[in-house]
């Protein structure tokens, strides 16, 4: 792949650009949610070294390898979670830190994502997410992809196994009208208090 520049995207009330450092411990702080160890692939526990890691070799790894585009989603100009869109998979990945869920920030920053992609050419974006996150599958049935089913996960997580997975995609003619055909889970109604995924 060739090298892109990273560059900056801009929506109603965000700037995405690239995480740094001076991020390191607001990563830290957000990525010890305990969802993290269920449904992501990030290392656990989350220490600041693996933020620093993560803002110093990994994300700028991907853009000059044209692998991987990382965007950190600041609000006011504060971290609030990160975006990725990936070459090898097509895909599209994010999470959202747990004070800033429920305003629709993580929406209007994948809606800016997905415009570059398909201006880009791209003529498909994947997703997945281990199976039960419902936040994240929401945020993926909002924005019209449809739902292809339940797979090992593309993503290869920290023990080295591929869970299952909710897979889905959006092709570039799609509208963007949420699909039918995703698991029922999504759409039946909260009971007790349960754990809130990013």
């Amino acid at each position: 792949m060739a090298r892109v520049d990273p560059v900056v995207l801009r929506t109603a009330r965000l700037v995405l650009d690239q995480p740094t450092v001076a991020d390191a411990d607001r990563i830290a702080e957000y990525c010890q949610d305990p969802p993290f160890e269920r449904y992501m692939a990030t290392p656990w526990p989350y220490r600041r070294l693996d933020a620093v890691h993560f803002v110093q070799r990994v994300a700028p790894a991907g853009w000059s390898t044209g692998m991987e585009e990382t965007w950190a989603i600041r609000l006011g100009g504060s971290l609030i979670g990160m975006i990725s869109a990936r070459a090898d998979n097509l895909d599209v990945g994010y999470w959202l830190g747990l004070p800033h869920r429920g305003h629709g920030y993580l929406g209007e920053a994948l809606d800016a994502v997905l415009g570059r992609r398909f201006a880009l050419g791209q003529p498909v974006v994947n997703w997945e997410c281990v199976v039960g996150n419902l936040p994240s599958a929401r945020v993926a049935w909002r924005h019209g992809f449809t739902f292809t089913g339940t797979a090992p996960s593309a993503v290869t997580f920290r023990d080295g196994s591929h869970p299952p997975a909710w897979h889905a995609v959006l092709r570039r003619r799609d509208d963007r009208a949420p699909k039918q055909g995703w698991p029922s889970e999504l759409f039946a109604p909260a009971t007790g208090n349960p754990r809130r995924a990013p």
